[in-house]
């Protein structure tokens, strides 16, 4: 990296910052903004100049940002809450993500001959995240009936780490039958997911535990609360690492156990963790559209483009659908749940740990899917956002007078929104 990449990033940054306010009322969102500045600045300034380091670089900040992100995603959840008003989440999880998956499998297959079933369930389950912060108007719309909204932000919050799992069973296997190396399966899974497991306990009740002794004695300073709940997903993500086991799995288990034992202390905790997630964020989707975006401008073909369509559209819509059967819901709120779930950060994170960490022959066609629907939905849902959330308010505000006998219309407890920014600030936008 050259000596004017730095200062390069950073005027970038100041350039958004100025003008984020006046953004905030348009469809044009912070990540479309910073892939098309990493695409048009690319690696002539960058000067990333071999594709292995670049990939590291980029694999190290969205490992960063997607632990923070898992972590405060974590923390933000009311179990409680969850469970009393669980049935959109759980439908949505429990049915529409599994189906998800399968359905991304088995379009993988057709249009990859390369792909066996395990390469190709791996894709499906690196595409499957949904990263609400992409539609943040869908989630933060206060026209939007609250169900609607924390089903989807409820999900996208958890769904990341549910599929950490997965996605490690699959390369697993993939990599023992294409032959590579000497893996036993059982054995990396248990110790990826068992380890990362104590790692989060174990940090997650260190830091809470912390928090709640000496901050109620006044030993803490405000300052030190907020570096507490950022080094406690650090501490969890090294200590899972160390031991041979899953960082994310860690940081996801670390926020549910820091939650649960600060109780409401937590939220008032989290915001430094948040606010650096942010900016890492921001950071990521640069060098997504530098490193990963543009050199896969010269790899689309009809079968990558189509993956990448289908991938926004049937293989999450139809799950969604089939996921609502007997719910009662509405087809127009069955359609906006199915089309908002944008695919971003996981997404990243997930497909350069099969670049870093696999030998997979399939890993190249994997990598230009996966860029190629990250960038399709940066930019569809992200212009879709606002117009989308403003015509189904409308929708829903046509038929008042049958709120009461709908189920969207069921009220829910608010869960915090993962942009720490925009709570207690959320401006209205024109719906015309």
């Amino acid at each position: 990296m050259n000596q004017w990449a730095l200062p390069t990033v950073a005027v970038l940054l100041l350039g958004y910052g100025a003008v984020s306010g006046r953004l905030q009322p348009t469809v044009v969102t912070q990540a479309m903004v910073f892939v098309a500045l990493g695409l048009l600045v690319g690696n002539r300034v960058l000067d990333l100049v071999e594709v292995d380091t670049a990939n590291q670089y980029l694999r190290l900040l969205a490992e960063a940002t997607l632990t923070l992100v898992l972590f405060t995603d974590a923390v933000r959840i009311n179990p409680g809450s969850l469970r009393r008003e669980s049935v959109l989440p759980v439908r949505l999880l429990g049915v529409g993500l599994p189906l998800t998956i399968v359905a991304g499998t088995l379009v993988g297959l057709a249009l990859f001959p390369q792909l066996n079933v395990w390469t190709a369930a791996a894709l499906a389950t690196i595409l499957a995240p949904t990263d609400a912060a992409l539609g943040l108007p869908v989630v933060t719309n206060k026209r939007l009936p609250s169900r609607i909204r924390q089903g989807l932000n409820v999900e996208s919050g958890l769904n990341d780490g549910v599929c950490v799992p997965l996605l490690i069973i699959f390369l697993t296997i993939a990599q023992t039958e294409e032959g590579i190396g000497h893996i036993e399966p059982l054995r990396v899974v248990l110790e990826e997911i068992g380890f990362g497991v104590v790692g989060g306990i174990v940090a997650g009740a260190l830091g809470a535990l912390v928090l709640r002794s000496f901050a109620a004695r006044g030993w803490m300073e405000g300052t030190w609360q907020q570096i507490n709940a950022l080094a406690t997903p650090l501490l969890a993500y090294t200590v899972a690492a160390g031991l041979g086991g899953s960082g994310f799995i860690a940081a996801f288990v670390a926020g549910i156990v820091f939650g649960a034992v600060t109780g409401e202390r937590a939220e008032h905790s989290t915001f430094l963790a948040e606010q650096s997630g942010e900016l890492l964020n921001a950071l990521t989707f640069l060098l997504f559209g530098a490193v990963l975006l543009g050199p896969a401008l010269g790899e689309l073909d009809w079968r990558v483009a189509l993956y990448a369509v289908g991938s926004l559209t049937l293989v999450r819509m139809l799950p969604v659908a089939l996921a609502m059967l007997g719910t009662g819901m509405r087809r127009v709120t069955v359609g906006f749940l199915g089309w908002f779930g944008p695919r971003g950060l996981a997404s990243i994170v997930f497909v350069l740990i099969l670049i870093e960490e696999t030998q997979l022959p399939e890993r190249s066609l994997m990598l230009t899917a996966v860029t190629w629907t990250v960038a399709l939905s940066v930019y569809a849902h992200g212009l879709s956002a606002w117009p989308g959330a403003n015509r189904y308010a409308d929708w829903y505000s046509a038929h008042s007078p049958d709120h009461a006998f709908m189920p969207e219309s069921v009220p829910v407890t608010e869960q915090r929104v993962r942009v720490p920014a925009l709570r207690g600030n959320d401006r209205a936008r024109p719906t015309h």
